[in-house]
């Protein structure tokens, strides 16, 4: 869970960006509900992503030096058990039915 929270913040954070409109750090920390510290960590990581972000003193907000764009896509597939044996090629599971099946006897 904590990934995808980092995820949504990643794409507010950039959203915000994008139309130039985040505030100071101080107030984009209190809009997104997070510590300013926080807010650096996140645009540190969209500067990994080649983001060249820049910021304002005199509108006071960042803003995108270079064109840029963020899509953040989360997909959940459900496996059925014999999947997931699959996958994993069955030793996970193996392992864990022997374990109960000793604990039975």
């Amino acid at each position: 869970m904590k990934n995808l929270k980092t995820l949504e913040r990643l794409q507010q954070i950039h959203n915000l960006i994008a139309i130039e409109n985040t505030g100071s750090p101080r107030e984009l920390s209190n809009l997104l509900q997070i510590s300013e510290r926080s807010v650096h960590l996140l645009l540190e990581q969209l500067k990994d992503y080649n983001a060249n972000i820049c910021y304002s003193r005199s509108r006071k907000t960042y803003y995108y030096c270079e064109d840029f764009d963020l899509q953040v896509s989360i997909s959940v597939n459900v496996l059925t058990n014999n999947e997931v044996t699959q996958i994993f090629g069955g030793s996970y599971f193996l392992q864990t039915k022997l374990h109960i099946a000793s604990y039975l006897q």
